[in-house]
């Protein structure tokens, strides 16, 4: 269990380089946690699919690999859709900014 410090939140909740930006179906470029939450919540359930589906789920690898959460990872491989998913990047972020 990680402990969370201030600058552990500020980290995760700030933006990746440039490079490590989460390429969406679609063309639209996500690089931080509320661009994600926006991103998946204003997303076509058919781009949100391509992303998430039984063969992989690029939300989960890329915030877990990029973004550095483990919990929110695990918890987006287990969503069951668009809404659900989208939620939990809300949850997440109202977490991470109480420990700032």
């Amino acid at each position: 269990m990680v402990k969370f410090t201030r600058d552990i939140a500020r980290k995760m909740l700030g933006d990746v380089p440039a490079e490590n930006s989460f390429w969406c179906h679609g063309g639209r470029t996500l690089k931080n946690l509320s661009e994600l939450e926006s991103g998946i919540k204003e997303m076509t359930d058919e781009t949100f699919a391509y992303h998430a589906n039984a063969e992989k789920n690029d939300f989960s690898n890329w915030v877990r690999e990029v973004i550095g959460d483990g919990k929110l990872a695990t918890d987006l491989s287990r969503a069951r859709n668009r809404t659900e998913a989208a939620r939990l990047v809300t949850g997440r972020i109202a977490f991470l900014k109480g420990k700032i």
